[in-house]
């Protein structure tokens, strides 16, 4: 995997994880150049990780983009690669999905930018690793507020405007796998769960809107966001699956776009697990696996 050393303002130097933006510019790729071409694509949290892969391949098989996040430094040096590479600069906008006038104010401008929104893919999210009984309430309310009703603004303000505009697009939520539960990241996995019933919820809803909603559960993808992990859990998370190793953002971006694509268009409700069998075998422990648990031992049950 793609490793390359960045040097922390508090830390010991640590690895930065995930492909640079030069190989996000030429990752070979099952699909044609021009399969999304007229689209047009909203991309939460598009700045960095997996989001910024989705953008990336998106933006070369001809997408008109829209990035949105809390860090405008972010959008703008992902906007700057992506035109770099493609020719194609993402609109971007700075602002958090919790906030709801936010949300509305961006669609607002997608709407006076491109005259239409064909797609939403809610990647925006984030947690920390922590032992759920010592969640501060401020520190569950800001994991479910983002990861969930975060989510949710997004999702239900695009059905509203596709509904006004007697158009139909697709929905794809960016979750995890928490059938068996997430020791240590109990926070998102209750947001996620709720993230995951609400797509099959209300794909039923509004297929009759020609609006599909799909989910995509990564499971150990190497990003920048691993750098909130330690080191301790990071050397064995690659364990906690058969294939004994970490994905990275293209194998999830790729998913995004089947089910974007024409190749989705029979598809709504469902959730693409991207785990390399993870669901199958393993648990993975973000905060370092506990003794009791067998610390000692690799990552999986």
């Amino acid at each position: 995997m793609n490793e390359q050393t960045m040097v922390a303002d508090d830390a010991a130097p640590r690895p930065k994880f995930g492909f640079t933006d030069d190989e996000l510019a030429v990752m070979p790729t099952v699909y044609r150049d021009d399969l999304l071409a007229g689209q047009v694509m909203l991309v939460t949290g598009g700045g960095s990780g997996i989001g910024k892969g989705i953008a990336f391949l998106a933006a070369r098989l001809g997408a008109d983009l829209v990035l949105c996040g809390r860090s405008e430094d972010k959008l703008v040096r992902t906007a700057d690669a992506i035109d770099r590479a493609t020719g194609r600069r993402p609109m971007c906008v700075a602002m958090s999905i919790r906030e709801d006038d936010e949300v509305d104010a961006l669609f607002d401008a997608i709407e006076d930018r491109h005259g239409k929104l064909d797609h939403l893919v809610n990647n925006a999210g984030g947690q920390f690793p922590q032992d759920a009984i010592d969640f501060s309430r401020k520190g569950w309310r800001s994991v479910i507020d983002l990861n969930l009703n975060g989510t949710w603004w997004m999702m239900q303000t695009a059905a509203q405007r596709w509904r006004e505009a007697g158009r139909g697009g697709s929905i794809v939520n960016i979750v995890a796998h928490v059938e068996r539960g997430m020791p240590q990241a109990a926070h998102t996995c209750a947001a996620r769960a709720g993230v995951i019933y609400l797509s099959k919820t209300v794909s039923t809803e509004w297929a009759p809107l020609n609006i599909r909603v799909n989910c995509v559960a990564p499971g150990v993808i190497e990003s920048e966001g691993f750098q909130v992990y330690p080191d301790e859990a990071l050397a064995r998370f690659h364990d906690a699956n058969p294939m004994k190793r970490r994905g990275d953002v293209w194998d999830v971006a790729e998913s995004v776009v089947y089910l974007t694509a024409p190749s989705g268009k029979f598809v709504t409700g469902e959730m693409i697990v991207v785990d390399g069998g993870m669901a199958q075998i393993g648990v993975v422990w973000p905060a370092g696996r506990p003794d009791y648990f067998g610390g000692a031992k690799p990552n999986g049950v």
